[in-house]
């Protein structure tokens, strides 16, 4: 009975959307003179403008309030949520973390991405190694982690090692008694920056390799017969004519990275020293029930994301300045 009365409410609101929807067009059709262009404005504004209120400056609003308030959202408890986040040893670690995965997934992803672009493109049937290497694009964080959760599989060398193809290799290549790898500090972190690494690679190939293909032929053959081959050709002609690109794809990676939740709760849960904000976020909000920590650190990631997408709008525009 409820499943019912759940669709109902659902056809109910679906009709009535479409309804008013009927009648704003209806009432654009018959609009004439200088009422016509405010209109349609309205119409084609209104509803994005409403959905974005909704769905994100309402929602922040209320997590920055709640960020100043207690577990329960009850009483107000000032910078203590915010006290709390930077100063505890644990939160520090977290930070550190986070850091430590902004700095090295983007680059490390773009470096490969655009070394691939670059091997790649002098290839016949380039798009066969360009589609094994995006295809981990279409897997889901969630499954990359089970994917590399079995490559790390960890099992007693005495015993039959049905799975764990790191510790296989490694055992082969003579190393007798190889460690658990996901406890194995600070390292176990740039374990699972590989798995990130591994689904970012082939999007950052596939862009940078359309800019590269994107450059004027001339440019690239005026530079040669002035000399500029190799090493220079990369470095005074390709590398400044995608360099619009070349940011756009780390700040999208570096975007991504700081949301990174799936990979951790996964592998490791945050344990063993993995954790990240993201995680932590959720592990405040909906596991520990902490409504005022879980916001102050939504806030901290929000913030964080801020300075990427100025310095990405802004490389933009200075490069719509350009041409």
């Amino acid at each position: 009975m409820d499943t019912v009365n759940k669709i109902s409410q659902a056809l109910f609101v679906l009709a009535g959307f479409f309804i008013i929807l009927t009648v704003v067009f209806w009432a654009a059709s018959k609009a004439r003179g200088r009422a016509q262009r405010p209109l349609a404005w309205l119409i084609f504004l209104g509803p994005a403008v409403v959905l974005l209120l909704i769905g994100l400056v309402v929602p922040a609003v209320i997590t920055f309030w709640a960020s100043f308030q207690d577990a329960s959202s009850t009483s107000w408890v000032g910078l203590q949520n915010y006290g709390w986040v930077f100063t505890t040893p644990d939160n520090r670690r977290t930070l550190v973390n986070t850091a430590l995965w902004i700095l090295f997934t983007p680059i490390t992803s773009t470096l490969l991405g655009l070394t691939l672009a670059l091997l790649l493109d002098r290839m016949r049937r380039e798009s066969i190694p360009k589609s094994l290497i995006f295809m981990p694009m279409a897997i889901s964080f969630v499954g990359a982690s089970i994917i590399w959760g079995l490559v790390y599989a960890y099992r007693d060398p005495a015993e039959a090692q049905p799975v764990g193809l790191l510790q296989a290799f490694v055992t082969k290549l003579g190393w007798s008694d190889p460690p658990n790898w996901l406890l194995l500090q600070p390292w176990n972190n740039f374990l699972l920056m590989v798995i990130m690494i591994w689904i970012q690679t082939g999007f950052a190939m596939v862009v940078l390799s359309a800019a590269i293909k994107a450059i004027p032929m001339d440019v690239t053959e005026a530079a040669m017969l002035d000399g500029a081959v190799g090493w220079k050709l990369f470095r005074r002609v390709t590398v400044p004519m995608i360099r619009g690109t070349l940011v756009v794809v780390l700040t999208t990676i570096a975007i991504g990275v700081l949301k990174v939740f799936d990979i951790i709760q996964t592998m490791t849960n945050g344990n063993f020293g993995t954790q990240v904000v993201a995680n932590e976020m959720y592990a405040q909000s909906f596991v520990q029930f902490n409504a005022g920590r879980g916001s102050a650190l939504a806030v901290v990631l929000f913030v964080a994301v801020i300075p990427l997408i100025v310095y990405n709008v802004s490389q933009l525009r200075k490069e719509r300045t350009i041409r």
